[in-house]
């Protein structure tokens, strides 16, 4: 595209897409299978979900890389495979858009390990699967790199780091917040602040500060993280909430909180500034044209 990811959110708020993860589990992904592998696979069944999404009305589609890294991919015993498994998530997601305008989200996840010393993962082989991982997404042309639903300021840290050494013309750092002490607060998992995150982002070279999944995490809640991120930094936000809370049905989670009823929180949300919209976990491309309705109506202002 001629006009830049960042260029974009700062004339009109952006519609990204929903969850990939739960929609590859209604299918016969098995609950804790690698779904990126599917990107070479399967890679009609993740074109068929994204171009749902790019025909709902999403501006952005996030690749199928969550979990693509060598470390994370070490896991399923395909890490020779991390390299062809990301082309190809880029390229799907750019097929989906059928020639349309859109952006491309490269997406880079937690690599499933704690870092030394609360962990067996060095810095170094953290940082040689991130670099490989950013590298590759560049390469293929992203518009961006979102690093999803981190804890930790240490993994994340590492990651911006090496989003900005490959080149990544912006860099979105996404927080997974739980609500805690009896919904009175947010932390991730790690203890980690709306406002220490926000804080650590911005000085460690995020373009936009992010929030995605989390317990407990809906539209109002995510509302009052972009609040908060607000308080503390500048930088655009972005959001993407959780249909609710799941529930399990015959061993898999499911997330009951239709399109309707979440899209009531969404002007709280729009109000609070968020720049670029999106859904995580149990979000379908039925929430996302409820959402597309929305953000046009905000975007074209009163009247």
């Amino acid at each position: 595209m001629s006009e830049s990811f960042l260029d974009a959110l700062k004339v009109r708020v952006l519609l990204a897409d929903g969850a990939v993860g739960t929609e590859l589990q209604k299918g016969e992904l098995e609950p804790g299978g690698c779904g990126e592998r599917w990107n070479v696979e399967h890679p009609d069944r993740i074109l068929a979900i994204q171009r749902a999404y790019a025909e709902a009305g999403a501006d952005c589609l996030t690749t199928n890389t969550l979990g693509a890294s060598r470390v994370m991919l070490e896991m399923h015993g395909i890490a020779d495979d991390a390299e062809a498994i990301v082309r190809a998530g880029v390229r799907i997601a750019r097929e989906a858009f059928g020639g349309r305008p859109g952006f491309v989200l490269g997406d880079m996840g937690p690599l499933g390990r704690l870092l030394e010393p609360l962990g067996d993962l060095s810095e170094a082989e953290a940082q040689g699967a991130l670099s490989e991982q950013a590298a590759t997404l560049i390469d293929e042309g992203v518009d961006a790199i979102i690093i999803e639903t981190e804890s930790s300021l240490g993994e994340l840290g590492i990651a911006i780091a090496a989003a900005r050494e490959a080149g990544a013309p912006c860099v979105i750092g996404s927080m997974a917040f739980d609500v805690i002490r009896d919904g009175a607060d947010l932390r991730t998992m790690m203890g980690v602040s709306p406002e220490d995150g926000a804080r650590f982002m911005t000085d460690a070279g995020a373009d936009v500060l992010g929030l995605n999944c989390g317990k407990g995490i809906d539209a109002a809640w995510a509302a009052t993280a972009v609040r908060r991120y607000a308080s503390v930094s500048d930088l655009p936000t972005m959001a993407q909430p959780n249909a609710g809370l799941p529930v399990l049905e015959n061993m898999r989670a499911v997330y009951k909180q239709g399109p309707e009823i979440m899209a009531e929180a969404l002007p709280e949300l729009l109000a609070a500034g968020v720049r670029v919209l999106g859904g995580c976990c149990g979000t379908t491309p039925d929430h996302i044209r409820h959402f597309r309705a929305m953000v046009d109506s905000w975007n074209a202002g009163p009247g």
